[in-house]
């Protein structure tokens, strides 16, 4: 195993949006969303002692969080430059890749579409065919599913075509396959980001989602991202979560899948330790898909909390030119109406050991994090 010299680490808090854009409202958003601050809000107060260190109480108002006179990162506030609030647009955004145009969103997918899907997969029907919290579909239509073995589909606010099926009756392999068929199909001019599937099983008898045997397909990036040129100056790039995925594994040297964020977090910490990456790019997405689209507010809190409580852990096993960046992909925010995405900015969180934290200031793209880890790596 061939160590190196210095290494940047990537963790994105799925969805942790600080403050409404000002084009919030084209996207059927509040101008008052803001995760951070609402989740705290909600809560009564947000103690995040780590982070409250880092500077991110510097950045805006945090019940609970602090402004600190001599923050331990640098701090400031990412606005994307892309179209949308999804999930693929802002990772790929942070990877230097900026989208014109938005992934399309749809309230139902047209019949000419999901009657390809049926022929192709030979599924013989399906179920649902409308926007839905992935949790109510699944118990609206579990009991049609067991009765036909047919697959629910649904979508959102978000460019997603998602796929759910109760493992234990229809294998997840085959859940896989028709997810597959589904992406090449969408490929065809549609426009949907990402097929994701969402199996479940049946527990005490209530349907439960298995997150560890959730799977994204998502569109390939239609251009190189800093993923590809560390890869194309001989380097690595570990992807941790569901970073493969987005990427459609382009630039992502190896891949650790999670089942959660403790693990994510552990893994990163481990993927430190071992030093053979030059990028370490994680994704911890709790955050979003236990709390955020579930608009539930204390549950956003104790994903923060535990996320704050590892920070620690993650500075010790860094190098001494190691460089950490701590940033988000879009909001969720837990108190806003609906299930859906919040189009926010973003906080940015960036650390190097005996180095006292500056004020970033407001960055006009995602892809300022690009910027940095392309300096820091000397591409």
């Amino acid at each position: 195993m061939t160590e190196v010299s210095k290494k940047a680490i990537i963790l994105v808090v799925d969805s942790m949006g600080c403050g409404a854009m000002p084009d919030c409202q084209e996207y059927n958003d509040d101008p008052d969303c803001n995760t951070l601050a609402n989740t705290a809000k909600a809560v009564g107060c947000m103690f995040l002692k780590n982070f409250e260190n880092m500077g991110l109480g510097n950045i805006l108002p945090i019940e609970g969080v602090r402004p600190v006179a001599e923050p331990t990162a640098d701090y400031g506030i990412m606005q994307p430059a892309s179209k949308g609030k999804d999930t693929t647009s802002g990772h790929w955004e942070i990877a230097g890749l900026v989208l014109d145009e938005p992934f399309r969103t749809y309230e139902k997918f047209p019949d000419e579409l999901m009657n390809e899907f049926v022929k192709e997969s030979g599924c013989k029907g399906y179920l649902g065919n409308y926007p839905a919290s992935g949790t109510k579909i699944i118990e609206d239509l579990n009991q049609a599913h067991q009765n036909t073995k047919f697959p629910i589909v649904y979508t959102s606010a978000d460019s997603v075509f998602q796929i759910a099926v109760d493992v234990d009756l229809i294998p997840v392999e085959t859940l896989y396959h028709w997810c597959k068929i589904a992406r090449r199909i969408l490929d065809n001019g549609w426009g949907v980001s990402r097929v994701i599937a969402r199996p479940y099983r049946i527990v005490d008898g209530k349907p439960v989602r298995i997150g560890s045997l959730r799977h994204d397909y998502s569109v390939e990036p239609p251009a190189d991202t800093l993923l590809n040129e560390i890869e194309k100056k001989g380097k690595k790039v570990l992807g941790i979560g569901k970073i493969q995925d987005i990427f459609v594994k382009s630039g992502v040297s190896a891949s650790t899948p999670t089942g959660s964020n403790l693990e994510g977090l552990e893994q990163t910490v481990r993927a430190i330790r071992e030093n053979e990456f030059d990028l370490i790019f994680t994704n911890l997405v709790d955050t979003d898909m236990l709390y955020g689209h579930r608009r539930d507010a204390r549950g956003y809190a104790r994903a923060l909390k535990e996320i704050d409580q590892y920070l620690p852990s993650i500075m010790e096993a860094m190098g001494d030119d190691d460089l950490l960046i701590i940033t988000a992909d879009h909001g969720c925010d837990p108190t806003h109406k609906g299930t859906d995405h919040t189009r926010e900015q973003v906080p940015v969180l960036i650390y190097k050991r005996d180095k006292v934290g500056q004020d970033l200031g407001i960055k006009d793209s995602f892809s300022f994090v690009a910027d940095t880890v392309r300096d820091f790596l000397d591409l």
